[in-house]
């Protein structure tokens, strides 16, 4: 088991809240952390953008991060989402297998 912690920004609360009970319903997520809103910067098409949007922390393992990765894309409005994944390389063995186990495998 790889476990991983995917992030994510989404536009408004709602589509933060369909993706992460998406991604647990289905299993592909042990669970996901809604953050308060951030402020972010961006270049976007030549432009420099700022939006108001609601960070995800996604906790899941490298074997399901290609349905998860098709799955975020599929339920999100942006043309591009951030979708990232860093490995967790420490944790409390516990939790670590207890997100194995509430994950597909």
């Amino acid at each position: 088991m790889n476990p991983l912690l995917i992030l994510t920004n989404c536009p408004d609360e709602a589509t933060a809240n369909a993706i992460a009970l998406a991604l647990v319903e289905e299993k592909l997520a042990a669970c996901v952390n809604l953050l308060p809103r951030v402020q972010s910067i961006y270049r976007w098409q030549g432009a420099v953008e700022s939006a108001s949007e609601i960070p995800l922390l996604i906790k899941s393992t490298a074997e399901n991060y290609p349905a998860l990765e098709k799955r975020i894309a599929e339920l999100h409005p942006y043309d591009l989402p951030e979708i990232i994944a860093l490995p967790i390389t420490h944790g409390l063995p516990a939790y670590l297998n207890w997100l194995a186990a509430e994950t597909l495998q």
